[in-house]
């Protein structure tokens, strides 16, 4: 495989309807890969789950900026969605499966859970009261399997 680059960058108000947006450019940018239709449904899961977290999390569902950085390296996705809202005071506790800070808005407490099935890495940052950067990497897998199996 010849060796390939390529970057993009968003940034993007955090309003909710934002959401939908992400997912969609970060699908989009990661086609030339040519992954499969479940590779693509489980980069937009994680970023879907990534940009909710700094909207309700991060920004409290207040105003600020979400940016998100993609990298394509040969084979693999990088993703990394950043805040700079309010921060995590423990990630470790964050991490765990059901724990959330906002019970009173049913939130599942599944989003880093979420993003670590979907994607083979997954590595966060955080720091009070400077925001989050969760950083996202897939190999998409291609060659003969990935081509007999979109028969």
């Amino acid at each position: 495989m010849k060796y390939m680059k390529d970057q993009m960058i968003v940034e993007f108000d955090s309003a909710s309807k934002n959401e939908s947006f992400a997912r969609i450019v970060v699908a989009a940018f990661a086609t030339r890969l040519d992954p499969t239709l479940e590779e693509i449904a489980d980069i937009k899961t994680a970023v879907s789950e990534a940009v909710t977290n700094s909207i309700i999390h991060g920004y409290e569902n207040g105003d600020g900026k979400i940016r998100i950085e993609t990298v394509i390296v040969e084979d693999t996705i990088t993703i990394i969605v950043q805040d700079f809202g309010v921060g995590i005071e423990n990630v470790k506790k964050a991490m765990e499966p059901l724990y959330t800070t906002k019970p009173d808005l049913e939130r599942s407490g599944m989003g880093f859970a979420f993003m670590e099935a979907f994607m083979d890495e997954l590595f966060v940052e955080s720091e009070i009261g400077i925001g989050t950067k969760i950083t996202m990497r897939k190999v998409i897998n291609q060659g003969e399997n990935h081509k007999s199996q979109i028969k």
